[in-house]
């Protein structure tokens, strides 16, 4: 009979989903941090690094992890709870609800007794008016009517330093995958101010502004 993995291989598999969705809103952050904490093998971390989406980069990084075993397992999951990527990712939240220290099937009852993500963020619930924190699919209906204008956009409108713009560009070679990672990016700095409305009202401003029939479906009731 096969062994039963650890727990901690138990559960980062069974978050693993969820944490890809979270990350790969700024998934160099994550590697930079993890191969600070030897997390990684230098194969491990170039291979990551050559990855060419966010969402790739993170799932390579937890695939290699989980294959590391229990102890790179453990030491991503104590990452995730500092304050650095609290802050950065928001809606890690819940990962202050899991005992990682305890090398247990608790682990996994700890776990299972947290609610689901999905009641965690509040961008899942459908509001009025623009109202909610903005939907991943709004946001790239969105980034698919943005042009060449998308660097003075995130610069201007959204705030996005330059460097942070120059990163996005160099990590995604598509346009629309560029602008899309370059609103994620503010959705995620934002937290709870990035609402549907939030962002109408940064996209009707200025030189950058959108046409209006390109993003009133933000301000649409549900």
């Amino acid at each position: 009979m096969a062994e039963e993995p650890a727990a901690e291989i138990q559960l980062l598999r069974s978050l693993k989903v969820k944490l890809i969705e979270i990350l790969s809103a700024d998934a160099d952050f994550v590697l930079q941090h993890a191969d600070s904490r030897c997390l990684l093998s230098v194969h491990g971390y170039q291979q990551v690094k050559a990855c060419r989406f966010p969402s790739e980069k993170v799932t390579d990084l937890l695939d290699l992890i989980i294959q590391r075993g229990p102890e790179a397992a453990r030491g991503l999951l104590k990452l995730l709870n500092e304050h650095a990527l609290q802050e950065t990712f928001p809606m890690l939240c819940f990962i202050k609800d899991l005992d990682i220290n305890t090398v247990s099937s608790g682990i996994i009852k700890r776990k299972r007794e947290t609610p689901d993500l999905q009641e965690i963020i509040p961008s899942k619930q459908i509001c009025k008016k623009g109202s909610c924190l903005v939907l991943e699919k709004q946001l790239m209906t969105v980034a698919r009517t943005i042009g060449r204008s998308w660097r003075e956009i995130g610069r201007l409108a959204l705030e996005i330093s330059t460097v942070k713009i120059e990163q996005i560009e160099e990590d995604n070679s598509i346009h629309v995958e560029r602008v899309f990672a370059m609103l994620r990016y503010w959705s995620t700095c934002q937290r709870e101010k990035a609402t549907a409305a939030n962002l109408h009202s940064l996209l009707s401003q200025g030189d950058w502004a959108l046409p209006p029939e390109s993003i009133d479906f933000l301000l649409e009731i549900k």
